[in-house]
């Protein structure tokens, strides 16, 4: 697995934390938002599926390989234990696109509910408030566009399963970063060369554009008006969606409706786009969050935002943030 690039051990504790059913249930819930359940070619090709529960344990190694504290680690390891099923298409079902953290409301309640997790944070010395919010420790979570655990994690992660990028390239990256203090003199996690964070940045962007694109904002708000469909024909409840994903789609397809609005979810390979909504045919015209990097990187004048340093990333990153997703898209079949 690439993830062993990042750590060559973790403390038993935090295995053991990982273990929990709570923790395990994150095995069934994807990366993806749902997206891998079309026919889109980049899903179809994918190197292996990539689950919360990898990009959870890849946080807590990244964390504990640059600070070896064992309550940051935790924290970062208990960040996503709040995912519903499809995860961030039920911050479209809760009208929160824009910003995408309704689903993290739960994540104390999670945590405090798993009685063998409570266990595990006791033995170990920690609280439920010492793990709670991974957006207290700045290696774990920054506010974007800054670099954290988590932002490099899902970047590694996506970059060698979905696109493709081989793990000697991810170690490569892995190696050149550090922490140094930022504008604020707050720990981040900076870059040691142009050159690598040239290469990092490149991947960054691409993923960014993909995970805004109209393919996938498309698909998330279809998969998000059929579990309200769902949720409206009393098939499923809100309290489903914080099981797994292999639950609610069996639920979808338990229902004749619902499961014809599936598969035809499943078949879909790619969009269409158009100033005009098209008539007769379901189509949308929504915004999402834009994710991006600008990390840190040392140069001879001290640690300086990569756009300060590169002309074209800026100007990339730029055209980027320009779009305005003022259009209409539908689905595209083979």
């Amino acid at each position: 697995m690439y993830t062993d690039i990042y750590t060559a051990s973790l403390p038993p504790e935090l295995l053991a934390m990982a273990e929990t059913p709570v923790m395990q249930r994150l095995l069934r819930v994807g990366m993806h938002c749902g997206c891998e359940y079309t026919a889109y070619p980049i899903y179809r090709d994918a190197v292996a599926p990539y689950s919360r529960y990898t990009h959870s344990l890849g946080t807590a190694a990244i964390v504990w390989h640059f600070t070896h504290d064992l309550k940051q680690s935790v924290a970062g390891l208990l960040h996503d234990i709040a995912t519903p099923a499809f995860a961030h298409v039920v911050d479209f079902l809760n009208g929160d696109h824009m910003r995408q953290e309704s689903t993290e409301s739960r994540t104390r309640m999670m945590i405090a509910s798993s009685l063998e997790l409570m266990a595990l944070l006791d033995k170990s010395g920690l609280t439920l408030d010492d793990v709670d919010d991974y957006h207290r420790y700045p290696i774990a979570d920054n506010d974007s566009p800054r670099l954290s655990a988590d932002r490099l994690e899902y970047t590694l992660g996506n970059t060698h399963l979905v696109f493709h990028c081989p793990k000697a390239e991810l170690k490569r990256i892995f190696d050149d970063i550090f922490v140094g203090k930022n504008e604020e003199n707050v720990d981040e996690l900076c870059f040691a060369h142009a050159e690598i964070a040239d290469i990092f940045t490149q991947l960054s962007l691409r993923q960014s554009e993909w995970f805004v694109s109209d393919e996938d904002r498309f698909s998330m708000q279809a998969l998000a008006d059929l579990l309200r469909e769902a949720q409206q024909r009393s098939v499923l409840t809100v309290d489903d969606l914080y099981l797994d994903e292999p639950h609610v789609i069996a639920l979808l397809r338990s229902d004749p409706v619902l499961a014809a609005r599936w598969q035809d979810y499943r078949r879909i390979t790619g969009t269409q786009s158009g100033a005009e909504k098209p008539e007769g045919t379901y189509a949308v015209k929504v915004a999402a969050k834009k994710r991006s990097i600008d990390p840190l990187v040392q140069t001879s004048d001290g640690l300086r935002r990569f756009t300060t340093v590169n002309a074209d990333y800026a100007a990339k990153l730029a055209a980027f943030r320009a779009d305005d997703f003022d259009r209409w898209v539908w689905a595209k079949y083979e």
